[in-house]
């Protein structure tokens, strides 16, 4: 059929389908491409088509713009002809639907149930994929707590629910990903990466409800997962460069693997409680975060939830696992140094539950020794308990770079703004930062070690608990924590 008879075959209702579906789309496109409201270039089909088939664009995190972007424009007459013309015939499988044999004696198309079946499920999966694809990207997505840093706020085996609209959803970096997989695919699959550098998007935010204050609960990308030793992540890339050396990492892959890249919205997850927004000073004194208010250091509101590492000491006597459970003190917690001496983690309402224990002959906070360098790394002589002050970059604001604070503030030139920084000269910053910290103090991997936290690895907020369960329990003896389900996530 000649395209003129398509187009006049065409009925109302599929005009109408392919009007609100490729309005939709054309949206969707100028949306993720818009980054300047004074530029009309993206009317200009001339540039469109330049971009497009021009293969050595690529665009940094930071520079340039992402009009390349319009490109998937090209793909609108598929939308137009899937609801229109249908020259391309998406849904050839439905005509192999199962029929009784009558129907088949009389010359119609021949049945193939199974071949109906397998596409029918293939059909019914990408939609579903595609839907959650979309989903996660803007609207919400589950996480689950995998380590201790947030104790007693968030325990290990909580399930959340993490609205991408609190913050407002991002644009992904790397549109072209396989969805529910963060970065790479599981080794039953092959391993690899799961997503497609290509096309990168830069960083935009749609506006969101509100944006990270002091004490709330954020989940974020790993600012430093920029850099990634496959055979071992943790601890990062720099700090095993800072440990080992740079050349020995490299060098030897049998012990840290290769070394891989990744973009921003490709880096692991975490959470922890922002304690610092831009523009605050903060320091530290003897495990109490400060901040400057009104020209005035004011404690942290938080206190009562922190958790530290308490050296306990008995008097031989042997502290059963009845006890330690009812204080509230979990089983991965439980370390014996040596036959009368303990190593909990502790809330204050813990440690005084516990000192009321007559066995109990002292409790001593962990030496900060223990907490090993932090950041910048091998630039000052502050400790995980101790530390800064600092200030916490916001965007638009200028900073008189010092020696001092040169080291402090280096990484967000070269890795999240990528542009020069110099000693003696004002850098103006283009994001706003954050200040990131566990609950559980030392025990918790957080802005101590890595620095600050950009405005662009900001993922969500979490919401609610939605499944909690105990791993160390069997599922009709407490292996789901009922009285955890429904629960807020900040407190």
């Amino acid at each position: 059929m000649r395209f003129k008879e398509r187009i006049q075959n065409v009925t109302r209702g599929g005009w109408i389908r392919a009007g609100i579906w490729s309005t939709l789309y054309v949206l969707f496109v100028v949306w993720v491409a818009w980054q300047d409201w004074a530029s009309l270039g993206w009317l200009v089909l001339l540039p469109l088509v330049a971009d497009a088939f021009s293969p050595t664009k690529i665009y940094s995190e930071t520079g340039g713009n992402d009009w390349g972007s319009l490109a998937w424009l090209l793909l609108l007459p598929l939308i137009l002809d899937a609801f229109t013309t249908k020259y391309i015939n998406y849904s050839w499988w439905k005509k192999y639907k199962p029929e009784d044999a009558n129907e088949n004696e009389n010359g119609k198309v021949k049945s193939n149930a199974l071949l109906y079946t397998i596409f029918s499920w293939i059909d019914a999966i990408v939609f579903a994929l595609v839907a959650v694809y979309f989903i996660n990207l803007y609207v919400f997505q589950n996480y689950q707590i995998p380590s201790s840093s947030l104790e007693k706020t968030l325990r290990v085996g909580d399930f959340l629910f993490v609205s991408k609209m609190s913050y407002g959803a991002r644009v992904p970096n790397t549109p072209l990903s396989m969805p529910l997989v963060q970065h790479t695919f599981p080794e039953i699959l092959g391993g690899g990466k799961s997503y497609i550098d290509q096309p990168h998007w830069n960083y935009k935010r749609l506006k969101g409800w509100d944006s990270p204050k002091k004490g709330d609960i954020v989940v974020f990308n790993f600012p430093t997962g920029d850099t990634v030793c496959t055979k071992m992540q943790n601890p990062d890339y720099y700090t095993l460069c800072y440990y080992y050396g740079e050349k020995m990492v490299k060098q030897r892959k049998d012990v840290f693997g290769d070394i891989v890249v990744r973009p921003v919205d490709r880096r692991e997850n975490y959470v922890k409680r922002c304690v610092g927004e831009p523009g605050d000073s903060l320091k530290i004194v003897d495990n109490v975060i400060f901040t400057m208010e009104n020209g005035k250091w004011e404690m942290e509101n938080s206190k009562e939830g922190r958790q530290l590492n308490y050296i306990v000491h008995t008097d031989g006597h042997l502290l059963g696992s009845s006890y330690l459970e009812k204080i509230g003190i979990n089983k991965d917690d439980r370390q014996i140094i040596e036959p009368g001496i303990y190593h909990f983690p502790l809330t204050d309402a813990m440690a005084d539950e516990l000192g009321k224990n007559p066995h109990i002959i002292a409790m001593d906070i962990e030496p900060e020794e223990h907490g090993g360098a932090v950041y910048p790394l091998g630039h000052n002589d502050w400790t995980r308990d101790n530390y800064g002050p600092i200030y916490i970059p916001r965007r638009g604001e200028s900073l008189m770079i010092t020696e001092e604070n040169y080291w402090l503030y280096k990484r967000i030139a070269d890795a999240y703004e990528f542009k020069p920084m110099k000693i003696g000269e004002e850098y103006t910053f283009e994001m706003d930062y954050y200040w990131m910290m566990g609950d559980n103090r030392h025990n918790s991997a957080d802005s101590r070690y890595w620095g600050f936290v950009p405005e662009d690895h900001i993922v969500g907020r979490p919401v609610f608990v939605w499944l909690s369960v105990e791993k160390d329990k069997e599922w009709f003896h407490g292996h789901i924590r009922w009285n955890r389900i429904g629960r807020g996530a900040e407190r």
